[in-house]
């Protein structure tokens, strides 16, 4: 007869609560953006004043006053108020993207689009039919 014994293995050093702890504070970085520059504070307390959100003079500061009018503004519309301002609200506030200075649109030009009735008849029967448009 065999007596099975057991021994006790110490675990490894990758297998430590301290490296655990490590594996799993990675996955918890902050992402997106966490800081907005004073400039656009100004900007968005000058929309939320101009949208009856917020009262007083646009001061630059993303200060408490400017968080809950943000946050205000945005349950109003039904989207998120918990983090930075959501791109929705921006640009319902008129503070949408600012692409002049895009690497892409330096020294270019662009002009208006054509106009409808230059468009062949077959292909804006296509772009209708494509779009569920009844013309």
């Amino acid at each position: 007869m065999h007596k099975s014994s057991r021994v006790h293995r110490v675990p490894a050093a990758s297998h430590s609560s301290r490296a655990r702890h490590k594996r799993s504070s990675a996955r918890h970085r902050l992402r997106g953006q966490q800081v907005i520059q004073p400039e656009r504070v100004t900007e968005i307390q000058q929309a939320l004043i101009r949208a009856h959100y917020l009262d007083g003079e646009a001061n630059g500061n993303w200060d408490a006053a400017t968080k809950a009018a943000m946050q205000k503004y945005q349950a109003d519309n039904g989207w998120q108020t918990r983090l930075m301002p959501d791109s929705r609200a921006l640009k319902k506030l008129g503070l949408g993207a600012n692409y002049s200075d895009a690497i892409n649109t330096k020294d270019s030009s662009f002009g208006d689009p054509p106009p409808v009735s230059s468009i062949p008849s077959a292909q804006a029967e296509g772009f209708a039919a494509a779009s569920g448009v009844n013309r």
